[in-house]
């Protein structure tokens, strides 16, 4: 007689660690990861305790469709290595994202839709105005794509499929572009751009 053999199945990642794992590997959100965004709001709960442990928390904005991890601040003079990096940017970066925030801002405020998309050249005449005069257009154009695509790895422009030239916004940027932020910056571009003036006339 042959004993009847029970096979288990190996569990599979529970709810709690596709939703994490993904926070883990950068935002998520509504339009393009609909499981782990449901998930999230599911076991947001668990979620925020379960990363909290890690030094993190959870920010989700249900509004706009975006989650992502930011670290907590230090207790107690108490700091945890950092998981989620700091990022140093450039300065011509920091342009783009300055500009892409207000551009967000002015489409807020003018428009029904809720995607802002910009072509490849509409990001070209916007970036050309603070960039200083150079006589290598070629040069020129390859430095804006490269802060473009720096900016498109930061998750903060999308490329829909199939389209090079053409840049989905993402609102993302409301959350790590804010309005003190953005002050501050304006009055270093404020400056920059008469500097740029003064060594335009004296060329």
């Amino acid at each position: 007689m042959i004993d009847d053999v029970h096979v288990t199945a190996s569990p599979g990642p529970s709810d709690l660690s596709v939703v994490v794992i993904h926070l883990m590997k950068g935002p998520v959100y509504r339009d393009t990861h609909e499981k782990p965004w449901a998930l999230l709001l599911d076991l947001r709960n668990q979620v925020s305790d379960y990363v909290s442990v890690l030094g993190l928390q959870v920010v989700a904005d249900e509004s706009e469709g975006y989650a992502y991890l930011r670290s907590l601040p230090v207790d107690d003079g108490v700091e945890l290595p950092r998981l989620v990096a700091r990022r140093p940017l450039s300065f011509q970066t920091s342009i783009l994202l300055a500009l892409m925030r207000k551009r967000l801002a002015e489409f807020d405020a003018s428009s029904s839709e809720t995607r802002l998309m910009l072509t490849r050249e509409q990001i070209l005449e916007m970036l050309r105005l603070y960039l200083p005069p150079s006589t290598n257009e070629a040069r020129l154009v390859d430095s804006i794509d490269t802060n473009i695509n720096r900016v498109v790895e930061m998750g903060f422009l999308r490329r829909p499929r199939g389209q090079e030239d053409l840049f989905e916004v993402r609102r993302i940027l409301k959350a790590y572009v804010d309005g003190e932020w953005l002050a501050d910056f304006d009055a270093r571009l404020d400056e920059y751009v008469d500097e740029l003036a003064v060594s335009g006339s004296e060329g």
